[in-house]
């Protein structure tokens, strides 16, 4: 027929005939009744798409030659549009298969067990009548439903569930809409679905998930509940702003108890408990960061700015960390492997870090270090070093050349012969020029000395004691019985020191070689001492210790923090003239921000005290006020 020109006949043929044939199957299909309705539909679908490939076959001359040269629609089209057209858009079925869809959809997330299936053949049906078709007759109309459903479900489970709970159910909700999606739904409606329930379940009530009372974020980092976090983690994460809502609480709490934590009264009577807390905190956070937020680098800096914030609330924490590492390194690490050691001393570099005054830490380190040298009761030469070695990564070979300098000295001081208390001068002359640079400052209080004691039945002791326990015991060959203050005048030793002198003499069971009156564990300066005259050991040799002062008294830290301001103004004013050497002309705002950045790794200047530094070099002819601008300075070579 298209050779003898007849083409345009046997198209419209075609149009007329296909037609009539499906308003036929039109009506069979509105009349199937309930559950059959998708069924009969699904079977003439399959019946329309048999006969449309037989009619493509037998007409293919046609859809070759004929329809391009008029631009008709080819034969497969043709009969989809026709099914499209006449069935689906009927007006008695277009309505009635999206409310059955739909209704099938709300039936399986009730719980019900739906012919997946024929939901699958009816929704590709739809996806190959066209992208337009499927999203206008089903996608659209199922989002909207679906944005309802979670709406009203969401808020009842926000009602009656605590937080792990509802995060439960919103995590099963969203795997049942994407493996709906993977059973019967196009692929890209994957992401619109997806989008409707972290909106309606996750975004929308996000605030009062994490502030829930009893069982919000709060009491799961109290409560180590990893699983719960984890799982907020990962559904917040898929909602704008869900994870910055996470860290602002998670932050808030850190910060909050961190600071009840370093300024708690109770703590600070214990260095090396309030150090302990300060690192089991850090261990539960790193924990909850790497199980929990899947080591998310920026819940690692969120962390890293709260301890910092904390740690510098209390102004002993750099005093309190040296006493840690003392505490460890004279007998807390005693049967440690070196790995654990190592790990140990790992911590105590990450609190370190932390520190704004770095240079404070250095002068405590400095004094506990020289004791423990002195006194031979570091646990390992080799723990001592690495921690030094760590420093001196950390802040550079001018923060511990002091430092290294002590083992030197302990070398120096072991390869020399001792020498007796008549050539102390002597062996002044000889220190000082031998070592240019140094001062020799006698540490009286660290020498030890052996005494042969006999008691009252005759039995003899000797009496392993420090230098001040020695002029103590001294005294009681011409004294019977004598008072705190003769003692005190007598000796000159320093009250925090002749106090702690008595206390490990005379309050210690079993080293108690002197008794006092009236009997307490403390000593007062109305005490009276006399020698225990029924003292006895097992032991020939006895060693009497001295009760370890772990704080230093008021005096005491008013001193060390005076020597660390004087330490400071040398480095300050260097800093200055190497600003200055390089920029030859800046103002005052510029040189304390320079200042301040050059120094942050060692201490946090003072803007007063740069300010007086800078006073220092003018008047020192090392700067000078520019004549017109009272705020520059120039650098005077």
């Amino acid at each position: 027929m298209v050779l003898h020109k007849f083409g345009e006949k046997l198209y419209n043929g075609l149009v007329a005939t296909m037609t009539s044939h499906l308003k036929e199957i039109s009506k069979s299909t509105e009349a199937a009744q309930g559950d059959s309705f998708l069924e009969e539909l699904n079977r003439k679908w399959n019946d329309h798409n048999k006969a449309l490939q037989m009619i493509r076959d037998i007409l293919m001359y046609m859809d070759r030659t004929y329809i391009p040269s008029v631009h008709k629609t080819p034969v497969h089209e043709l009969g989809l549009n026709l099914w499209r057209d006449t069935i689906i858009h009927s007006s008695k079925i277009q309505a009635r298969l999206q409310n059955t869809l739909l209704e099938l959809v709300q039936r399986e997330r009730t719980g019900e067990v739906i012919d997946r299936g024929l939901m699958r053949n009816i929704v590709k049906m739809l996806m190959d009548l066209g992208s337009s078709v499927y999203q206008e007759d089903f996608e659209k109309p199922f989002l909207e439903v679906s944005a309802e459903f979670y709406s009203c479900e969401s808020q009842k489970f926000i009602e009656c569930c605590d937080c792990g709970d509802y995060l439960k159910k919103a995590e099963k909700r969203l795997n049942e809409e994407i493996e709906r999606v993977t059973h019967y739904l196009d692929s890209k409606s994957e992401v619109k679905i997806t989008n409707v329930v972290e909106k309606e379940m996750i975004a929308n009530h996000m605030l009062r998930l994490v502030h829930m009372e009893n069982s919000g974020l709060v009491n799961m980092l109290l409560d180590d509940k990893f699983e719960d976090m984890g799982r907020m983690y990962n559904l917040f994460r898929r909602v704008p702003d869900g994870l910055s809502t996470i860290r602002e609480v998670m932050t808030s709490h850190l910060r909050e108890t961190g600071k009840q934590l370093v300024t708690d009264p109770e703590r600070l009577k214990d260095p090396v408990e309030f150090v302990q807390c300060l690192l089991d905190e850090k261990d539960k956070y790193d924990s909850i960061i790497s199980n929990a937020f899947n080591n998310d680098k920026a819940f690692q800096n969120a962390l890293n700015s709260s301890f910092e914030y904390f740690i510098n609330l209390n102004a002993r924490s750099p005093e309190f960390i040296s006493l840690f590492v003392d505490d460890k390194l004279r007998k807390g690490l005693k049967g440690v492997s070196e790995e654990d050691v190592e790990i140990i001393l790992d911590k105590v570099m990450m609190l370190f870090r932390y520190l704004q005054e770095k240079d404070v830490f250095e002068k405590y380190y400095k004094q506990h270090l020289a004791k423990r040298l002195l006194s031979g009761k570091t646990v390992s030469d080799d723990a001592e070093r690495s921690l030094i070695v760590k420093l001196k990564t950390e802040c550079g070979y001018q923060f511990t050349s002091k430092l290294e300098g002590m083992f030197t000295d302990m070398k120096t001081s072991h390869d020399t012969m001792q020498e007796m208390s008549v050539l102390c001068e002597k062996f002044r002359s000889y220190y000082l020029g031998t070592h240019t640079g140094r001062r020799l400052s006698w540490q009286t209080n660290m020498g030890t000395a052996d005494i042969k004691a006999t008691f009252g039945k005759g039995q003899k002791h000797e009496l392993n004691v420090s230098t001040y326990q020695m002029c103590v015991l001294m005294l009681f060959n011409n004294d019977d019985r004598l008072g705190y203050k003769e003692i005190e005048q007598a000796t000159e030793i320093p009250t925090a020191d002749l106090k702690r002198c008595l206390q490990s003499m005379a309050c210690v069971k079993g080293k108690n070689v002197l008794r006092k009156e009236p009997m307490s564990k403390d000593i007062g300066e109305e005490d009276t001492f006399f020698v225990n005259d029924k003292f006895t050991s097992k032991f020939y040799k006895v060693k009497i210790g001295t009760v370890v002062a772990q704080k230093e008294s008021e005096p005491e830290k008013q001193e060390t923090r005076q020597r660390v301001e004087e330490d400071r103004k040398p480095q300050i004013e260097a800093a200055i003239v190497r600003i200055m050497k390089s920029r030859r002309v800046l103002d005052h705002n510029n040189i304390i921000a320079e200042v301040t950045k050059q120094l942050q790794s060692r201490f946090l200047a003072n803007p007063t005290e740069i300010k007086k530094r800078i006073e220092s070099l003018i008047e020192r002819d090392f700067l000078e006020r520019d004549s017109v601008d009272r705020k520059l300075y120039r650098y005077l070579a």
